[in-house]
């Protein structure tokens, strides 16, 4: 097959679709934009697959996490590393089946709901989905309104409403190609990861501590307090809209839309993916390092706010920069994470309502809601009222898990509509198994909040 012929739209697959189902692929702006060597050595091709993984890895990194981390780590020391590590594990699993599906079928994750389901229960599923990234949202406005006032001193309700100008810079960046904000995404990774660094080097967290926090323990589940904190580690890392994302951005590579050319690219998409979710487990394992190696070993198992950990990381870590590379950092993960939630609004958008709004007005409509609450509970309760609806946030979004992840599962261990792209049953077991933790962790968080 030519380059030309490979750079096509691809074509819907999959049998139980609709006849009128529309067409049109997923991100028709980008779709097949993005070159892939046919021959050569393999590294030019793993390098070609590059990005994607980095812009989902940016969804498990952003301030909503942080709220969590610091949390967790601050008030049971490394104990909820264990948690860090298994929900980034299926993470990876996950991840791995939405690049799947996207590329074996040609169709996101809400196109796929669409063409599957009726219309009664997409139309939940659409629900769902938008409150997740909504509460996404909520987190990116309060964790970048956060880091201007540390940085610049404005107010937290003045940064809130400054977010809502990060609309143009999506807007600006997908105008000069999906590779150019692929570079932008990745270089403040680079940012957020070389702050950490610096900061665990000062910190020296104790080695036997840290490997002794990854053991799974069993009063995670038994401590309602810890159970909580947990759920939100859980929900700001496995997120809801990112299966979304995934499924559709793989599609950007101009890989062969034939067997063999799909397997090869559902190959490097896993690499990518897998590669660029350890950089996110390295960032929030670090942040609760941060909280329990600077404030739980002091004492201070009270600090659950972003503003506590920056006035007190540099006296208590004994180094002056290390508050200013916190907010920096923040302010990265921040901006980061914006442009990423704004993308997976527009497939969600498109895939399950075929409705196309224009890139900043969708911006504008989602930052607006989330703008809303953010000014009035910073207005009424100042800075521990918009700590608390950051963690809430999170919770939120575990509670939308189950919506992406059931759907997700069912369709790529389906051999009727995957074909030979269908998972293996022992990954299907797992991935079944993941659904399942997901929804008993949060029908047990459902029965200690109301019943507890």
């Amino acid at each position: 097959m030519s380059n030309s012929e490979a750079a096509l739209p691809p074509q819907r697959d999959w049998s139980f679709a609709p006849p009128e189902e529309d067409a049109r692929p997923s991100l028709p702006e980008v779709n097949a934009s993005v070159a892939v060597p046919q021959g050569g050595l393999w590294i030019r091709r793993m390098l070609a697959f590059m990005g994607p993984g980095y812009m989902v890895s940016v969804g498990y990194m952003d301030p909503g996490n942080w709220a969590t981390d610091i949390a967790g780590g601050s008030k049971f020391g490394y104990t909820l590393l264990s948690v860090i590590l298994l929900s980034n594990l299926m993470a990876i699993v996950l991840q791995a089946l939405a690049a799947r599906l996207g590329i074996a079928t040609g169709m996101d994750l809400a196109q796929a709901c669409r063409a599957s389901y009726p219309r009664p229960v997409n139309f939940v599923l659409w629900l769902a989905c938008e409150a997740a990234i909504i509460a996404c949202d909520l987190a990116e406005v309060i964790g970048t309104a956060i880091a201007l006032n540390l940085l610049f001193g404005i107010p937290l309700i003045g940064g809130a409403l400054i977010t809502a100008l990060d609309a143009f810079l999506v807007l600006f960046l997908m105008q000069r190609g999906f590779r150019f904000l692929e570079a932008f995404i990745i270089a403040l990774l680079i940012v957020i990861a070389a702050c950490f660094i610096i900061q665990i080097a000062a910190a020296a967290p104790p080695l036997a501590g840290v490997l002794g926090g990854f053991v799974p323990s069993t009063e995670v589940v038994t401590n309602p307090a810890m159970l909580y904190i947990a759920i939100g580690i859980i929900g700001a890392t496995v997120m809801p809209h990112n299966l979304y994302l995934h499924s559709s951005i793989v599609q950007t590579r101009a890989y062969e839309r034939t067997t063999e050319g799909k397997r090869d690219a559902i190959k490097w998409a896993t690499a990518d993916s897998t590669i660029a979710l350890m950089l996110a487990l390295f960032i929030n394992a670090a942040i609760l390092i941060l909280a329990a190696s600077v404030f739980h070993a002091n004492g201070r198992t009270d600090v659950a706010e972003i503003e506590q950990a920056y006035e007190l990381l540099s006296p208590l870590l004994g180094l002056g920069i290390a508050s200013t590379l916190f907010a920096i950092a923040l302010l990265a993960s921040g901006l980061n994470s914006t442009v990423t939630a704004t993308l997976a609004g527009q497939i969600v958008m498109e895939g399950f309502l075929r409705l196309r709004l224009p890139n900043w007005a969708r911006r504008l409509i989602t930052r607006g809601i989330a703008i809303i609450p953010v000014v009035v509970v910073t207005w009424l309760y100042g800075e521990k009222g918009t700590a608390e609806l950051l963690v809430l946030s999170q919770v939120v979004l575990s509670m939308q898990l189950p919506f992406a992840v059931i759907p997700l599962v069912q369709f790529v261990s389906d051999k009727k509509k995957m074909g030979a792209f269908a998972i293996p049953r022992y990954v299907a077991a797992i991935a079944w198994l993941i659904a399942a933790i997901i929804v008993v962790l949060n029908l047990k968080l459902l029965f200690e909040t109301f019943f507890g």
